[in-house]
């Protein structure tokens, strides 16, 4: 997995999908509390995954973290949970609970970072 680029927020992405709902902040900030909500479900799912070596519980949840963490800029998460979601598909559980924890990390991070933008309260 290569992280080099991979912003754990990504604000360019952020005034892509701005410009694209016409600056319509509150709509900006409801997705990332229902992107926030969803994903500590998500992360719990991923997390119980790896922690049992379970390849195939582990595909949805990274899929979904994997494509909404992109959809609001949180591009380090994406790409760890693409990781995930490729070993889980490939049956590879020897990296899962390092990676998950690597995820759950960088959730922990990306929360911040969309705090600090002003995008949770």
């Amino acid at each position: 997995m290569n992280l080099d680029g991979a912003p754990v927020l990504d604000r360019g992405v952020l005034a892509e999908l701005r410009a694209a709902v016409g600056d319509d902040e509150a709509f900006i900030i409801d997705l990332v509390q229902t992107y926030v909500s969803e994903g500590e479900t998500n992360m719990a799912g991923l997390l119980g995954a790896a922690a049992s070596a379970d390849c195939e519980a582990i595909v949805r949840p990274a899929h979904t973290m994997k494509s909404t963490s992109a959809s609001v800029g949180a591009m380090r998460l994406s790409v760890i949970c693409r990781s995930i979601e490729e070993a889980g598909r490939a049956a590879r559980s020897d990296t899962l609970l390092r990676d998950a924890e690597l995820a759950r990390e960088t959730w922990a991070a990306t929360l911040a970072a969309l705090t600090e933008a002003g995008l949770r309260g």
